[in-house]
């Protein structure tokens, strides 16, 4: 098997080469991104959505506890969440806005390493198309130079040759091309699922705000009536 293997790129000359060492590399990177997508948990939104549940409720740090050291990308936003809401008092909008900074932080680290993937899934046909050229090329050399006796062996085995570089080349971007999908998939309902949910937190803070701005100005009101009486 290791000598049709060696055999094989040997074959496929230097451009194939090359495919198969990216074709290493990208399978590296999508082992590591899998392997980081579940370490993190990467889709799991119930802790944080039950956390949110508690704190309206006003279990403010039953809330806290139950997505502070929870891993998942969505549960560590909501943390921050609190942890503002809880210390920065009435500032919303700066408590919003730093929210949103580690949001887009945290998709940003998971993204890393995805456009590699995706630029190795680019490149391979068309390196595999390069080599095809550079066969046919070598082919067609070859034919010429054996002048009025051609062989066809030579000839077809030229082109085989040729044609395997497109072969590995397309076999590359289909897999990794697919990889890309899936794992940005993931992170669109990871990045949905982030600012779903923390308009919906933000909105009912306000809404609470607003309520408990309006009954006290119903108590202040009434008292004032009843001192007037």
């Amino acid at each position: 098997m290791g000598f049709d293997t060696i055999d094989l790129l040997h074959k496929a000359g230097p451009v194939g080469v090359v495919i198969v060492v990216l074709s290493a590399v990208a399978l590296a990177a999508t082992i590591f991104k899998t392997l980081q997508f579940a370490i993190e948990r990467v889709g799991s939104h119930r802790t944080a959505r039950r956390a949110i549940d508690r704190w309206l409720e006003g279990d403010h740090g039953g809330a806290y506890e139950a997505v502070e050291h929870h891993r998942a990308p969505l549960s560590q936003v909501v943390a921050h969440a609190m942890r503002g809401l809880t210390h920065g008092g009435s500032r919303i909008e700066t408590v919003k806005e730093d929210v949103g900074r580690v949001a887009t932080e945290s998709l940003r680290r998971l993204r890393k390493y995805l456009r590699l993937i995706e630029l190795i899934g680019q490149l391979a046909p068309l390196l595999g198309l390069l080599g095809t050229v550079i066969g046919m090329i070598q082919a067609f050399n070859n034919l010429q130079q054996s002048g009025a006796v051609v062989n066809p062996a030579t000839l077809a085995g030229g082109i085989w040759t040729a044609l395997l570089t497109t072969a590995l080349g397309l076999a590359v971007a289909i897999v990794f091309s697919s990889v890309t999908v899936w794992f940005d998939a993931r992170l669109e309902g990871e990045a949905s699922a982030m600012e779903t949910t923390l308009t919906g937190f933000f909105a009912a803070r306000i809404t609470e705000d607003q309520l408990r701005d309006f009954n006290e100005v119903t108590i202040v009101s009434g008292g004032k009536r009843a001192h007037a009486n």
